[in-house]
């Protein structure tokens, strides 16, 4: 009913506002063929900081994946962060759906912003259009951050029973939930400990759906999570060329851990592996502080955790 107070639409205009107090401001960049990409960006750029675009994953838009992390970050980088096309301000009349398409989109929008170099976080989803971006515009990306996004998936994968849910279609309506049983079913997949995210009202989780997840896009969204493994094959996955940080939660039950050691694998001396003890598929929300320390380790050059044998770094 209009006119409800939404505990969901109270915490986003807090976020609005934190971000403002970060020194961001929204924006929106019309690319002129249908399609419109919002983003969050830093006030004034500064020469001397580095620039760093945020790729956010299924869910809630930009602002509620990387509230905690880009007022953490924004001392030290001019940030950029878009809603994907379909979430939050940005859209499109266009038919694609791919991470490719995704990839080209936010290029383009960057580039209409004058940004030429840049590092990028993909988180979940937001990591195959980070993994895409690096490999089709090398020249222009300097750093790769990948957190918890099986880029090696095959197809394959789906009927050899590797991910918790075998059904890429019942996978697509429990990533992108309409219903509070669905959204309850998420919880369980995404949570180390989810029993206290379980205990949350039905009220609250479908404020949740209705007011931050929103029941926009639902068809394109779920288009999108089953174009992942379409035809994917490693062998045919392009090598990163740039230093590449990868990130998981040592209990994903999205995306297993082992999907971290194929991508580390893949490869090969060019990534490192960083396993986040205690943590599952949403460890930006678990342990902010140890997961931006990992970001400013790498992405700034300074120190770095001591590596254990297999190539990988638990914290």
């Amino acid at each position: 009913m209009t006119g409800c107070f939404s505990f969901s639409e109270v915490i986003e205009r807090a976020y609005k506002y934190g971000f403002k107090r970060s020194g961001l401001r929204p924006v929106t960049i019309d690319l002129k063929d249908g399609t419109v990409v919002h983003f969050w960006v830093s006030k004034t750029r500064d020469e001397s900081k580095p620039n760093l675009l945020l790729i956010h994953g299924l869910g809630a838009s930009a602002i509620w994946q990387w509230y905690d992390v880009a007022r953490r970050l924004s001392p030290h980088f001019n940030l950029f962060i878009p809603d994907l096309v379909f979430f939050g301000g940005s859209s499109t009349t266009r038919p694609e759906r791919s991470d490719v398409f995704q990839a080209q989109t936010l290029m383009r929008a960057l580039e209409a912003q004058s940004v030429k170099r840049f590092s990028l976080v993909g988180l979940s989803y937001g990591g195959f259009v980070g993994y895409r971006m690096a490999s089709m515009y090398g020249d222009a990306v300097e750093k790769v951050v990948i957190c918890c996004a099986a880029v090696c998936v095959e197809e394959k994968d789906m009927r050899d029973g590797v991910f918790s849910v075998s059904d890429l279609d019942e996978a697509s309506k429990i990533l992108v939930p309409e219903s509070v049983k669905k959204l309850r079913e998420l919880i369980g997949y995404i949570f180390y400990k989810p029993a206290l995210a379980r205990l949350v009202p039905p009220c609250l989780l479908h404020d949740f759906i209705e007011h931050a997840l929103t029941r926009d896009n639902l068809k394109e969204k779920r288009e999108m999570v089953k174009d992942i493994p379409k035809d994917r094959i490693v062998s045919e996955i392009p090598k990163l060329t740039q230093p590449t940080l990868i990130i998981w939660g040592e209990h994903d039950h999205v995306f297993p851990l082992e999907m971290g050691y194929r991508l580390k694998k893949h490869l090969g001396d060019n990534g490192k592996l960083v396993v986040i003890k205690r943590t599952g598929h949403i460890f930006n929300f678990e342990k902010p502080k140890t997961y931006v320390k990992h970001l400013k380790s790498f992405l700034m050059q300074t120190k770095q955790p001591v590596p254990v044998s297999n190539g990988s770094v638990k914290s």
